[in-house]
């Protein structure tokens, strides 16, 4: 988060907990015309059922509308008076979304082993992006494993993070066998046939030819 964001977030983080949610952070987005606060809420981590609960359990308790607004209701007011930002600006309310954003080192450890997508501050090893899973938190650092290796990156180089959703697991993408081919039924390839395609691949038996009768 930049300096500004985390500032709003250390006012604001209050007045969400008063209201039964967590602020997991905020993105502040200058701009000419007027700047976009957005702010990301959540059910605490601990009202959020484990899987081995009851379905109707496991669905007691998400973020909806009505908190959006109670929280931009609340916080409306709160910056109206303590007025962190000068000029015009827009504010958004969001839930994470499955995309969902990390803004401390402790939302990191909440997701090891999930993949996440990092934009960092400052360029290392010449990259300023980068993607891999969260393999843990060793003090200031967040280390991430890329192609097999693990990356330590301070927590103060990162600028944005978020977590990559397993669009299969979710059940918007299909399954991949090991060698990245759909296991749906009846998708397998087909034998003699382009399996991206559906064509028949050429061969080099000869076709046919009808004989003359004589």
């Amino acid at each position: 988060m930049t300096d500004k964001a985390s500032e709003i977030t250390a006012l604001l983080v209050p007045t969400v907990q008063s209201l039964g949610l967590e602020l997991l952070g905020a993105e502040y987005l200058p701009a000419p015309g007027g700047a976009l606060l957005r702010l990301y809420i959540d059910v605490p981590a601990g009202d959020v059922p484990a899987d081995d609960v009851p379905d109707e359990a496991a669905q007691a308790r998400t973020v909806g509308i009505e908190d959006c607004e109670a929280v931009s209701r609340e916080v409306s007011a709160q910056l109206d008076v303590a007025d962190p930002i000068s000029g015009h600006y827009t504010l958004e309310v969001s839930s994470p979304g499955v995309d969902r954003p990390l803004f401390t080192p402790a939302q990191f450890i909440r997701f090891l082993g999930e993949t996440a997508k990092v934009v960092l501050k400052l360029p290392q090893d010449g990259r300023r992006r980068l993607q891999g899973a969260i393999a843990r938190v060793d003090g200031e650092n967040i280390v991430f494993n890329v192609d097999g290796n693990d990356l330590p990156v301070a927590f103060d180089n990162i600028d944005k993070a978020r977590l990559v959703p397993d669009w299969a697991a979710l059940g918007f993408a299909p399954a991949k066998d090991a060698s990245g081919r759909d296991e749906r039924p009846g998708k397998k390839k087909t034998v003699g046939r382009d399996a991206r395609s559906g064509k028949v691949k050429p061969t080099k038996k000869p076709a046919a030819k009808p004989s003359r009768a004589e």
